[in-house]
């Protein structure tokens, strides 16, 4: 851990330290009005996206106005990830110098006439690209708060040789990670909720994360949005990490208790089934398929483990159903149990990544920085006979926006 941590701050540090040295140069030509004023205002920026992070535990951010709250958060992502890539870009232009200045150094070594002072420069091209690349990530972080309700529908259609013929046809919407406490629009989510509905599911599975910590969050007005979600075989639903209310002090234990059955008392409300370790049958004239349904289930980074998938099985061997859907909020479940021990799992819908709201997300190449933490973090995957599918994310959290990762409504089909 304390590794961790002196790695990080190496490299924040390198990312100042760069970032400082391509301002001064930048602005070196200036009049001396302008040069003043342009480097106490990067100074400034810099103190203030600092004073967010040392203070972050201390400042009321729900209090806080939406607008305010979201330029900052989008300005101070932009200024750091930014800074970043400058410090990336200036680095290799330093490898570049130090292999220029020894290959010198070493040619003109035996030269008695030869200038010991060699000095390489910084490469023009280099700085100008870094500056650019600075530029763009602060302007697309800023720029990203406007895709925030920007949501995407996704098709696909799967087949599964265990699928029963006359669940051929049915068609699955899947939304995840609503995190209410973020949103500042109810217009914008209603909209989202009436394109769920335009899909025509025959069924709709929220596989979890309906709130940022607490069920207040979830307001009389977006119970009423919230509850527009109908489909013939019904609306299903299971928790997240985040609705545990786990990322908050709560005065006792009994307060946070109460907090998450209220939680649970909002799933009914709305008219969703919530799914607790626990299993139901769904039937087609003759023929089942199991929906089975646990609590949150995470293999990385400390996530709570209170699913209980023996639990959600019980009683479920007796009733002879070939196929079987599993919600489980965290896609590190997949292949840390459900690919090894359950087998019998055809098809597992997840949620959580977010795609971390940030990358690249084509048909031809798909990046983000959180696939270095999750093998498996947006749209299909298959190992053998089993699928795992991961949502994007129908919300957002802690960055007010959406830059390259689309929110998303996915729909499947099985044929």
């Amino acid at each position: 851990m304390k590794l961790r941590f002196l790695i990080i701050l190496g490299v924040i540090g390198f990312a100042e330290y760069y970032s400082f040295i391509l301002i001064k140069s930048a602005v070196r030509s200036m009049q001396p009005v302008w040069r003043t004023s342009l480097i106490t205002t990067y100074l400034a920026f810099t103190i203030l996206s600092w004073l967010g992070f040392i203070f972050f535990r201390q400042v009321n951010w729900a209090a806080m106005p939406h607008l305010i709250r979201n330029v900052y958060i989008a300005f101070v992502l932009g200024f750091v990830v930014g800074k970043i890539l400058v410090m990336l870009i200036m680095l290799v232009d330093d490898i570049r110098r130090l292999f220029t200045w020894g290959a010198t150094s070493m040619a003109y070594r035996n030269s008695p006439s030869a200038d010991t002072g060699v000095k390489i420069e910084r490469s023009t091209f280099m700085k100008q690209a870094a500056l650019v690349v600075g530029g763009i990530s602060l302007l697309g972080f800023t720029g990203g708060i406007a895709n925030r309700y920007r949501y995407r529908v996704r098709k696909m259609k799967l087949s599964f040789d265990e699928l029963p013929d006359a669940f051929k046809g049915l068609k699955i919407v899947q939304i995840s990670d609503i995190h209410t406490g973020s949103f500042d629009d109810h217009d914008a989510v209603a909209h989202g909720i009436d394109r769920v509905m335009h899909q025509e599911a025959d069924i709709i599975l929220f596989t979890g994360d309906l709130v940022n910590n607490i069920a207040d969050e979830v307001d009389d007005k977006y119970k009423e949005i919230f509850s527009r979600l109908k489909a013939p075989m019904g609306v299903y639903s299971t928790l997240g990490n985040h609705d545990y209310g786990d990322y908050v002090t709560w005065p006792s234990a009994e307060a946070k208790r109460a907090n998450l059955e209220k939680l649970k008392g909002v799933h009914k409300e709305v008219g969703w089934r919530l799914l607790m370790n626990e299993h139901i049958v769904l039937e087609r004239g003759e023929e089942k398929i199991a929906l089975v349904g646990i609590e949150n289930w995470g293999a990385k980074a400390n996530f709570p483990k209170y699913g209980d998938m023996n639990k959600a099985y019980e009683g479920l061997s007796e009733k002879n159903v070939p196929f079987k859907i599993l919600l489980s909020h965290d896609p590190s479940h997949w292949r840390a149990e459900v690919l090894e021990k359950y087998k019998d799992v055809q098809l597992t819908l997840s949620g959580h990544t977010h795609g971390m709201q940030f990358g690249v997300d084509s048909k031809w190449f798909k990046w983000s920085p959180v696939q270095y933490l999750y093998n498996e973090w947006a749209g299909i995957y298959r190992e053998g006979k089993q699928a795992l599918y991961v949502n994007r994310g129908f919300g957002f959290l802690g960055y007010p926006g959406r830059l390259g990762i689309m929110p998303e409504i996915t729909v499947i089909e099985f044929v």
